[in-house]
């Protein structure tokens, strides 16, 4: 399976995941452009694609869902709620209903010779999913946009190979910084944003010998920067009460405006 990260971050998100004979996105927040380009870096165009995963529809996730959707006949994978969203705002007008189908939390469905596997998160949209995807005994997930998680998100993500979870905010920086309050509470609520602490304590929880990379994605620009997410989430996986440290793992932050490396697991 390879994983790339081609753009994860508060002002846009697109990432990628595939085998040899199978493509998809989860979530097209950026121009057809950005993650055609993104696509490139790893020898595949946008008509590759076999399938978009959108986790939810705010314009984050699905800024070029449009474009790309329309152009290349691309079908589009959502909970209920997200694609209603999807069709009330600008962006679905151009979209035939024919590229939708509806998911499920926990009912897994088949992309040629790879697996999704949706799970329930606590977020202010309609129907929020994070997605578990597996392929040849590999297995990946990406978890943003949750304020808050419990046993059944650590039990979801048992198991793992690769993690991108989200480390959106440095509490002190956001509390301090230009929002205006009721935005504070917002992001800092439980259908929020998850913090850098409580990301690395989320990651703490799932830790097992065959976890091998931990990505951090979907940084505010506003109230965190990459070196307080990686030195944060570090310190939450070291202090932690197993017998894990953080050097045992390969541990990145994604970038806001162009793609990871591509890994291969």
């Amino acid at each position: 399976m390879r994983f790339l990260s081609i753009a994860s971050g508060s002002s846009g998100n697109c990432i990628y995941c595939g085998s040899d004979t199978t493509h998809i996105l989860v979530d097209a927040g950026i121009s057809g452009k950005r993650t055609e380009a993104g696509l490139n870096k790893i020898d595949l165009t946008t008509r590759d694609l076999d399938a978009i995963f959108i986790s939810h529809e705010h314009s984050d996730h699905i800024g070029g869902l449009g474009v790309i959707a329309k152009r290349y006949n691309i079908p589009i994978y959502a909970s209920k709620g997200t694609i209603e969203g999807i069709k009330s705002s600008s962006i679905g007008k151009c979209i035939d209903e024919s590229l939708y189908h509806v998911i499920k939390a926990d009912e897994k469905i088949m992309i040629k010779d790879m697996c999704i596997n949706p799970m329930k998160i606590s977020h202010d949209a309609n129907e929020p999913l994070a997605m578990r995807i597996s392929s040849d005994g590999k297995k990946a997930a990406i978890v943003t946009d949750l304020g808050t998680y419990d046993d059944y998100t650590v039990g979801s993500l048992m198991g793992l190979n690769l993690l991108l979870c989200e480390a959106n905010h440095d509490v002190r920086m956001l509390e301090t910084g230009p929002y205006p309050y009721p935005l504070k509470r917002r992001i800092l609520g439980d259908r929020g944003h998850l913090s850098n602490e409580n990301s690395g304590r989320l990651i703490s929880d799932i830790l097992n010998d065959d976890l091998s990379h931990i990505i951090l994605g979907h940084l505010s620009k506003e109230n965190n920067l990459p070196d307080i997410a990686y030195n944060t989430v570090r310190l939450e996986i070291d202090f932690s009460d197993n017998e894990y440290h953080a050097k045992d793992f390969e541990l990145t932050v994604a970038k806001r405006d162009e793609p990871l490396d591509v890994i291969t697991i």
